[in-house]
């Protein structure tokens, strides 16, 4: 191949080369990939190309094609987003740390953040975890920083699973990164997915609202054992279309919904799995 054939200008990569080929060529191994192409096309086999495949780029070829892709100011580039920090409109949160423990938030904030939970308002799962509906803590936040002054910036692609929906999220709040955490999300069907994404994105809000003090309760032993002995209460409880028999957490003076019906603890076992 001479060398006028691999010399490559800015319009040729705009009108002959799609998104796979311009990635190749930005990581300044355009030459390598030209021969391992080459090598394949000829023996029609992987195997005999490990020359080439070992090969490292060249510096001057690295250094061409790094030039070849350098932005042009006059034409309009689809690129990330710059990192900006000077200018908050511009950051880029999905991989930004800007204002990240600047410093505290006003006083009137900070109390709404740390103030103490109501037990009433506390909510006990069947397997005996107590925790706040995620939209309580969207009306602390609204109440603390004002509705439309945080928000949540997604921090990478969403991960599905065969069971489950998983997404890393930023909180930002008054133009600063509060909080990074991954949220996650089961799901049934291929049918629930979209459902799955969108507590996933709230299951990431209540863990970054930990880093803001919000009903840090919730993860003191102390409080959660004198909760559940004041508000909860076990219950023997059978599953109306299996029959099978277990036991389940809920609040005192709340009833058993179906599928279960309360049951006597006589004859009662627990259900392993």
């Amino acid at each position: 191949m001479t060398e006028a054939a691999k010399k490559i200008t800015k319009e040729e990569l705009e009108e002959e080369f799609d998104d796979w080929d311009k990635r190749i060529f930005s990581t300044g191994c355009r030459d390598e990939q030209l021969r391992m192409n080459d090598c394949y096309y000829d023996n029609k086999d992987w195997r005999v190309c490990k020359k080439e495949a070992a090969a490292k780029p060249a510096t001057a070829s690295a250094a061409s094609t790094e030039n070849a892709l350098s932005p042009d100011k006059s034409t309009p580039q689809a690129s990330s987003l710059p990192l900006n920090e000077s200018d908050p409109s511009r950051v880029d949160w999905s991989r930004s740390f800007h204002g990240l423990s600047q410093e505290a938030f006003p006083k009137e904030a900070a109390e709404v953040l740390l103030a103490p939970i109501d037990p009433q308002s506390v909510e006990i799962k069947p397997d005996g975890i107590v925790y706040m509906p995620e939209i309580w803590y969207r009306r602390t936040l609204n109440k603390a920083f004002g509705p439309g002054a945080w928000g949540l910036a997604p921090r990478g692609e969403t991960i599905v699973t065969d069971k489950a929906v998983t997404r890393e999220y930023a909180l930002v709040a008054h133009g600063r990164l509060v909080s990074i955490a991954r949220g996650e999300q089961d799901y049934f069907s291929k049918d629930g997915i979209p459902t799955a994404s969108e507590g996933c994105k709230s299951n990431a809000m209540v863990r970054c609202c930990k880093d803001l003090g919000i009903a840090s309760e919730l993860w003191d032993p102390r409080f959660i054992r004198e909760w559940k002995a004041k508000y909860g209460r076990e219950a023997f409880v059978e599953h109306q279309v299996s029959k099978k028999r277990t036991k389940i957490w809920l609040r005192k003076g709340d009833s058993v919904q179906y599928p279960f019906k309360e049951t006597t603890g006589a004859g009662a076992r627990s259900v392993g799995p």
